[in-house]
């Protein structure tokens, strides 16, 4: 688990340190030469001496609030009221745009897998398998546009009006990606909010910071000046300048809810400011006295463990029937002991150090907490944590006693809590702070179908006998609570990122001639029949 550089396969080293000191402003890519931040891999190298420590594989811009707002005022500047180029721009022509843009990303994808692997200790696998399902989610969007802009291309009338109804951008968009998903979650809220005409400030995410370089350069030559910003810092530095500035029109991030309050309060008109947000979540799973153990053994240690459990789609908290928890937990730790821990790069390895640099210190309370209240290691492997590699860890049996219980831990322990009857459950999903999803494992359709009702008024999306997950992007994605505002999926983040306009006349002949009229010169985007095939 701890490889000297020579032992590293000449594909995936990183022999010199890479210091991105480039941001993008106003059409510029701009050379920053103020202060620069390390990047600390999570992944411990083993030195000649056989110390071990953490290589510094690059640094990034810390930009300074002044650098920040010249951003801020050029996508402000780029929009310019709704009358700029690209807020105005024909369908057809931004998706010209989108898919030169997505022809430049092909050619980065080595650069961007090996840093998802150096910055946040992603697997190699998960790490092609993230850049993929972006570029496929790119290209889902643009078919999903031209589906929008064909209903939008007809007119209706009613009640003696003629009208016709589009989607129009929402202004300056501040967009910030997490780091457990940089790249992929980070463009399912960028490329949406920028296909539908708006201007964008985009904060590269703390972690994951230099697996966006090349993307300055496709940026920069594939839209309109001052449409794509992409600025780099401390977000307690760089963010509340351009909040408090008030020219901030929607605010979309996926990170902590504590957060998105913070940012939230601190522009000067929350009424106009639109937020959509991917937040926390505690998503449950629930296993019945009926449920196929194999089945829910497996499944659970997915979604438990997938990424080392930093997903907030994750099964963070598991509740097992009495009468069937021995035998289950005795399944689900074979497959937890099954997994393989090591280096994102090496075959077959699941669980990688973890990526945030306070997390192990965390886990080990958590852990030892529950010990203090009650709680028992099930699992052969478990509670050992050693630098940043924490063992998957089974806890049984959990009570509200233990922040396990209550807080999301973003790691690889899965507190597991005994139960007699299903009410139990729904009180502890009612009073969460969250309502993101849940799973359900059972074979009595019945049951099931008692509990789904309840459920569907709690959470946003119940999965029977499987793990809770995003995709397919075609379906919603979102929460309830503390969870989520608003919607993100393909199509779902089109209609977040805009707003539905219409144009209206009573039906005269000369209104109708007048409409003929400017349909027949092609002299408006908005008053048009044309859509792209």
């Amino acid at each position: 688990m701890y490889p000297t550089l020579s032992n590293i396969p000449a594909e995936f080293r990183i022999e010199t340190p890479f210091h991105q000191n480039q941001y993008l402003v106003n059409g510029e890519i701009r050379t920053w030469n103020g202060e620069m931040a390390d990047v600390i891999s999570p992944i411990f190298i083993k030195n000649e001496d056989g110390s071990l420590s953490q290589p510094v594989i690059g640094s990034y811009p810390q930009l300074s609030a002044e650098a920040t707002m010249e951003a801020l005022d050029a996508a402000a500047k780029a929009y310019n009221h709704g009358r700029g180029e690209w807020a105005t721009m024909t369908v057809e022509n931004k998706i010209k745009c989108i898919e030169a843009f997505v022809q430049k990303m092909l050619t980065y994808k080595s650069h961007v897998v090996k840093f998802l692997m150096w910055e946040i200790a992603k697997t190699l696998p998960d790490s092609i398998k993230e850049f993929d399902r972006t570029v496929q989610y790119i290209n889902d969007t643009i078919g999903a546009l031209k589906e929008l802009d064909r209903q939008g291309s007809q007119f209706k009338m009613a009640e003696g009006v003629i009208g016709q109804m589009r989607r129009a951008p929402l202004g300056t968009v501040l967009c910030m990606g997490p780091f457990n998903y940089p790249l992929n979650e980070t463009f399912t809220l960028l490329i949406p909010a920028l296909i539908m005409g708006n201007s964008i400030v985009f904060k590269v995410p703390r972690q994951g910071a230099l697996l966006h370089q090349p993307f300055l350069e496709a940026f920069r030559d594939c839209f309109p000046k001052g449409v794509m910003n992409v600025i780099y810092g401390q977000g307690r530095v760089v963010v509340p300048p351009m909040m408090s500035s008030g020219k901030i029109d929607v605010l979309t991030l996926i990170g902590s809810s504590k957060m998105a309050d913070s940012l939230r309060k601190q522009h000067p008109k929350t009424n106009r400011l639109r937020a959509i947000f991917g937040l926390d979540a505690k998503n449950a799973g629930i296993i019945l006295e009926n449920a196929d153990l194999d089945l829910a053994a497996k499944e659970c240690m997915l979604g438990a463990l997938s990424y080392n459990g930093q997903r907030c789609t994750a099964l963070k908290i598991l509740f097992v029937h009495k009468s069937i928890a021995d035998v289950f937990l005795q399944k689900l730790s074979v497959e937890v002991d099954a997994l393989k821990m090591g280096l994102p790069w090496e075959e077959k390895v699941t669980i990688t150090p973890v990526a945030e640099p306070e997390k192990p210190q965390y886990h080990r309370d958590c852990i030892a907490e529950a010990l203090a209240n009650g709680a028992t290691i099930i699992n052969q492997n478990g509670g050992k944590i050693e630098n940043s590699y924490v063992t998957p860890t089974i806890l049984y049996p959990v009570n509200d006693k233990m922040k396990i219980y209550h807080q999301e831990q973003f790691g690889p322990i899965i507190p597991v809590v005994p139960f007699e009857h299903t009410d139990e459950v729904l009180e502890y999903i009612i009073h969460s702070e969250y309502g993101q999803q849940v799973s359900v494992f059972g074979t009595d359709a019945h049951e099931i179908a008692q509990l789904v009702d309840p459920l569907t008024n709690q959470v946003c999306r119940v999965n029977i006998n499987s793990q809770c997950q995003r995709g397919p992007d075609v379906f919603p994605f979102t929460g309830r609570k503390d969870s989520a505002e608003r919607t993100l999926s393909v199509h779902h983040a089109l209609t977040a990122f805009s707003l539905n306009t219409m144009i209206a006349t009573k039906a005269t002949d000369s209104n109708k001639k007048l409409l003929n009229e400017i349909l027949l010169n092609d002299d408006s985007n908005f008053i048009s029949t044309r859509f792209v095939f």
